[in-house]
């Protein structure tokens, strides 16, 4: 009996695991996963993604003595896992509240509608020790296998009548902790490899991110100017997919390339809130919306982005920022490319300053030298031109004017650069 259940139940799961297999490949699944803060709204998506895999697991369950053996539990824990409590909580509502509404398995329904929400509180609780976990797969496996036998627990204290839970759960309770446990671990497993997926296009990213800074160190090293952050800003647009690209320094916007380019104008003082906030803050900011860009212009296209500071030592000079035309679109690998690139830049700008502080030492040096030579070959000309005074008169009239010539243009011309002919 138990070895036919256990059969007849994993196959069950593994369906959960085939819809969950298919749901990591869908794009908005994604993005959501993968974004750095989840945001309210994608929070209800996943509480609503998950809460249906709890649903699914109820109806696809197995029954048994008046009860059900099923794997609603498995979209239910993941998805606290994945989410936090909000959304551990609010699948737990939706999966838990309709095993308790339908009319399947009658004598547990009460029983197993408290048991799934409470094991989606439980499981948002545990997303921060969950996240930092080195062993995630291991971790939602324990947890899973913990929360079926709290689920079992409270099945023996609220099931009535008692005899009846206590003979249910003899049969129902291995079956179930061990394959909704390996189940949940297995989800968390098809969910990480969006990570692994993610990790690999960071890779990508890096090497990304040194293919343009070996573009753009020529420029940065006339400056942090307008011009030269005009050309690095194609060239970030060029190489990537980010729609818009900005530079501004303290006060104004020295370049801005791709959309908002039509009124984020070049020279013009900084205009959005997000952006004065980022320049007092002295931290990358993450914007996912048009309404926390800010932008005063109605029909500006702007709709999310990255905004990091660029810095000359320990003292901020100015701004990158990385805009895209879909709201909450920035994904953590495009953080990390732009905290990259940022770092990279400054580190530019930084040697820009020492290869033209070397210019100006050099300078120095060179007028240092003239300073010395002149003094020193006027004095030998003059004693070279007494000298023939006397013995070639005219001799010496030619050199004093050739002398006063040279004087002249000396003094007329402050170049460093003289033509052959000259």
């Amino acid at each position: 009996m138990f070895y036919i259940l256990i059969r007849n139940f994993t196959r069950r799961v593994g369906l959960i695991l085939i819809l969950a297999f298919l749901l990591s490949k869908l794009k908005i699944f994604k993005k959501i996963i993968s974004r750095q803060n989840i945001k309210k709204r994608d929070k209800f998506i996943l509480a609503i993604i998950f809460g249906l895999f709890g649903i699914i697991g109820t109806y696809t369950g197995i029954e048994i003595q008046g009860a059900l053996i099923n794997s609603r539990v498995i979209g239910v824990v993941v998805g606290g896992l994945l989410g936090g409590p909000f959304v551990g909580t609010l699948s737990g509502l939706i999966a838990g509240g309709h095993r308790f509404l339908i009319d399947i398995g009658g004598f547990t329904s009460l029983a197993c509608g408290i048991s799934t929400l409470a094991e989606g509180i439980i499981a948002g609780m545990l997303r921060e020790k969950f996240e930092k976990s080195k062993y995630r797969v291991t971790f939602s496996l324990m947890v899973g296998f913990l929360l079926e036998v709290l689920q079992m627990i409270i099945i023996l204290i609220v099931a009535k009548p008692f005899s009846e839970a206590l003979d249910l759960v003899s049969v129902i309770a291995m079956p179930m902790v061990l394959a909704n446990g390996i189940g949940i671990g297995v989800f968390i497993a098809i969910t990480d490899s969006i990570f692994k997926d993610i990790e690999t296009e960071s890779v990508y990213q890096a090497q990304l991110a040194l293919n343009i800074a070996g573009k753009t160190l020529v420029h940065f090293r006339k400056g942090f100017n307008q011009e030269t952050t005009k050309k690095i800003a194609e060239i970030i647009c060029d190489m990537t997919n980010i729609k818009g690209v900005a530079f501004t320094d303290k006060e104004k916007i020295l370049a801005h390339v791709g959309i908002g380019e039509d009124h984020h104008l070049v020279n013009s003082e900084v205009r959005t809130n997000i952006t004065k906030r980022t320049l007092k803050n002295e931290k990358y900011i993450v914007v996912n919306t048009k309404e926390e860009i800010g932008c005063d212009y109605p029909n500006c296209s702007l709709k999310s982005g990255v905004i990091v500071p660029l810095k000359e030592g320990n003292e901020i000079i100015g701004l990158l920022k990385l805009y895209k035309n879909e709201e909450n679109s920035v994904t953590k690998v495009e953080i990390e490319l732009a905290l990259g690139l940022a770092q990279i830049f400054s580190t530019q700008i930084e040697l820009s300053k020492i290869d033209y502080q070397k210019e100006l030492l050099a300078k120095a040096e060179l007028n240092a030298l003239q300073a010395q030579i002149n003094p020193h070959f006027l004095f030998n000309a003059i004693n070279t031109i007494v000298s023939l005074t006397r013995t070639q008169p005219d001799e010496a009239r030619k050199l004093l004017i050739h002398l006063s010539t040279f004087i002249r243009k000396n003094l007329q011309q402050n170049i460093e650069e003289v033509n052959l002919e000259k």
